[in-house]
């Protein structure tokens, strides 16, 4: 559901720390309904697959379904994909620029991915591999060794989790799928698109945790989004629950932080015209405070400060 800019502007203007608060506690009953059916499938299969594009906040939203099944008694271990990447060598698929394709499932060995989905699924133990993405190799040493007790589950989360290279060999697993979906809407009128809030959310996180200029983040935007349309938009609807990880704060959250940012993007990136025209649909929204973010929020991933910051 898209969301209206003046009730946004409205509620900001009437009590900013409430409307956040507010966005905070509909978002946690998101979670609660995926943990609902989490448990309800549990009996089926012991395996989660959280899959989306890039910017959706999956990592955080693992860590609550973690949270949420761990306080209804059930054990929860939260794998990332990104330890399943194969060592780089001369078969590793190439953009048509000739750059590796990281975005690419043949970079991540669901082979070995499915072995240990049936080895967990049958009480055995795995060990998780480790990628050492500095020197894009798998290391020697397993991350951590994993076995499944009885009422536990095992999610793993990462942007081909529902590639039908897993989901048809394992049919039974819960598969979720996460995005931020929803455009902002004035007088019928797109104002921001849930595209733009995945590509800010990337920006600012890329400068702020990982030292990455914005034009070099656009510079791999391109073949993200590539990605995304060929490996991960097209098994969305393998899914059992969609979720929506827009809040509808966001926006004006990041408005402290993004537009500068974006403005350091050199003209002749590509996609330049699309991110500069980001930059007034900021100004039509009324700013929040990064304090009033709670430490747990989804937002805290991309903005740091949070209590699940690594």
């Amino acid at each position: 559901m898209p969301y209206n800019l003046s009730t946004i502007n409205e509620r900001i203007k009437l009590d900013a720390v409430e409307f956040v608060a507010e966005c905070d506690v509909s978002y946690q009953k998101k979670i609660d309904v995926a943990a609902n059916h989490i448990c309800a499938n549990i009996q089926r299969s012991p395996i989660v697959l959280l899959s989306g594009p890039s910017g959706s906040g999956k990592t955080t939203t693992s860590i609550k379904i973690e949270e949420e099944l761990t306080r209804r008694g059930i054990g929860c271990h939260s794998i990332a994909l990104d330890n399943y990447y194969k060592t780089i060598g001369d078969r590793t698929p190439k953009t048509p620029e000739g750059e590796i394709d990281l975005e690419s499932p043949e970079c991540q060995d669901l082979e070995l991915l499915n072995r240990h989905f049936d080895l967990l699924s049958h009480g055995e133990a795995i060990e998780i591999p480790k990628y050492d993405f500095a020197n894009q190799r798998r290391s020697e040493e397993p991350s951590k060794l994993l076995k499944l007790g009885k009422d536990e589950i095992a999610v793993f989360e990462g942007i081909h989790a529902l590639n039908d290279i897993i989901t048809t060999v394992h049919p039974e697993a819960f598969k979720l799928y996460i995005s931020a979906r929803s455009n902002v809407l004035n007088d019928g009128e797109v104002v921001f698109k849930g595209t733009w809030m995945r590509l800010v959310r990337r920006v600012v996180r890329d400068s702020l945790f990982r030292g990455a200029h914005p034009g070099y983040t656009m510079e791999l935007w391109a073949n993200v989004r590539r990605g995304e349309k060929n490996f991960i938009s097209p098994f969305k609807d393998k899914a059992n629950l969609k979720l929506d990880s827009s809040l509808p704060y966001e926006v004006s959250v990041m408005k402290t932080r993004a537009p500068e940012l974006i403005l350091t993007v050199p003209s002749g990136a590509e996609r330049f015209e699309e991110i500069r025209s980001i930059v007034p649909a900021f100004d039509r929204f009324l700013p929040i405070d990064e304090s009033l973010v709670a430490k747990n929020s989804l937002i805290r991933e991309f903005i740091g400060g949070g209590i699940y910051d690594s």
